[in-house]
């Protein structure tokens, strides 16, 4: 391998093939981790902010202390990681349709995985999210239909932009309420978005929610040197 790219594990999953790399970015004089799918770029730890915003904005929207909250989509562990960090979670389930990027954390591999994997609170569950909110035993395969405060979901790059037909109908008001079922009256559901706002899927969710509303998250992309924004959505359900 040159000292420039580096590719740490490569397997073939039922969507297609995942792989870890690492590769030194010249224009920035940085090593990149990223996680692909086939030829699509799923994450980087270049850009995070969206990811952990997603935990922090999700977790201000819910009142309350020891929050049990489940993270769809492990990934690099950033929006799980960020959950953690707050003193008011009291448990997390991370659900990962991708078993590599579970032995990933596990094995140490990823530098987030001893964090993740050391704190009593976090589990992780391998398990096709999109399945599990459609439904009636929900996430936590060791306590069939356990409510939830916050369910903070992190996998398809937007709601009309898709990485697998799995969760096609998800984005759909009956599949938003099957999700609404898993939570805690005032419990808050949180999506994560590559583009900017899609003003119909707020209102999508406000027809599902009592309350929605989108969280732009603008940071500084270094490749193009300028600002690029993306979308945290959020809904409250009815107390």
């Amino acid at each position: 391998m040159s000292r420039f790219f580096e590719e740490l594990d490569y397997r073939p999953t039922p969507i297609g093939a995942v792989s870890l790399r690492r590769r030194h970015e010249l224009r920035l004089g940085v090593d990149v981790l990223e996680i692909k799918l086939g030829d699509e770029h799923l994450m980087s730890d270049l850009f995070t902010a969206s990811e952990i915003a997603l935990a922090d904005l999700g977790l201000v929207a819910r009142e309350g202390e020891h929050l049990d909250v489940v993270v769809g989509g492990l990934g690099l562990g950033y929006t799980a990681r960020a959950v953690l960090q707050s003193e008011r979670c009291g448990s997390l389930l991370v659900v990962e349709y991708l078993e590599a990027v579970i032995d990933w954390h596990e094995t140490g591999l990823l530098p987030l995985g001893p964090v993740l994997t050391g704190d009593r609170r976090c589990r992780l569950v391998h398990g096709d999210f999109f399945a599990m909110a459609r439904g009636a035993s929900g996430f936590d395969t060791e306590a069939p239909e356990r409510k939830f405060d916050a369910i903070l979901l992190d996998i398809d790059h937007s709601p009309d932009a898709l990485l697998n037909e799995r969760s096609t109908s998800f984005y759909q008001p009956e599949g938003l309420a099957d999700l609404a079922s898993h939570l805690r009256p005032g419990g808050i559901f949180g999506l994560w978005s590559d583009d900017r706002e899609d003003s119909a899927f707020t209102e999508r969710l406000a027809g599902v929610f009592a309350e929605a509303w989108a969280e732009p998250v603008t940071f500084h992309n270094p490749l193009q040197d300028r600002p690029f924004t993306q979308t945290v959505y959020l809904a409250r359900k009815a107390d």
